[in-house]
């Protein structure tokens, strides 16, 4: 049996409309709360500079420099990496939580439109069926 995308249930839970709109609010109202953020995560680096008789060379115990910070991310497709002052750490920390919390957020703001999207244009096969099946009994019982 063939079916068109459209005639496809695309959802697996009843969808009150009344209800999706208001966590849709609820998630527009959070967002305008949010701060400065920024993508990525912030890593530790340890380096060895290589130079003769520095403690990262030493042959009984070498001791690496640092820890730096850095900082890694994606922009418009190109990996991007800095490194943080120390003393910035903290806050660009804040700032990557809260890019987490608007990545959240706007993930479920798309499931909740993907879902009424579903429950306003699509139909599942079986109600689908079912109209077709009642029209034509319909039109049996007006040619007779």
């Amino acid at each position: 049996m063939l079916y068109n995308i459209a005639d496809m249930n695309t959802t697996t839970e009843k969808c009150d409309p009344g209800e999706i709109e208001r966590e849709i609010g609820r998630i527009k109202r959070a967002l305008l709360a949010l701060g400065t953020m920024h993508p990525g995560s912030v890593s530790r680096q340890y380096q060895v500079c290589g130079k003769p008789g520095c403690r990262c060379m030493d042959d009984q115990k070498p001791r690496r420099h640092g820890p730096y910070h850095k900082l890694s991310y994606v922009h418009r497709g190109r990996p991007v990496c800095r490194f943080v002052r120390a003393e910035c750490a903290a806050d660009l920390s804040a700032r990557l939580e809260t890019y987490k919390t608007f990545r959240t957020l706007t993930d479920r703001w798309v499931e909740l439109s993907i879902r009424q999207g579903a429950a306003d244009f699509f139909t599942t096969p079986t109600s689908a069926g079912n109209q077709g099946k009642a029209a034509k009994t319909d039109a049996k019982r007006t040619s007779r």
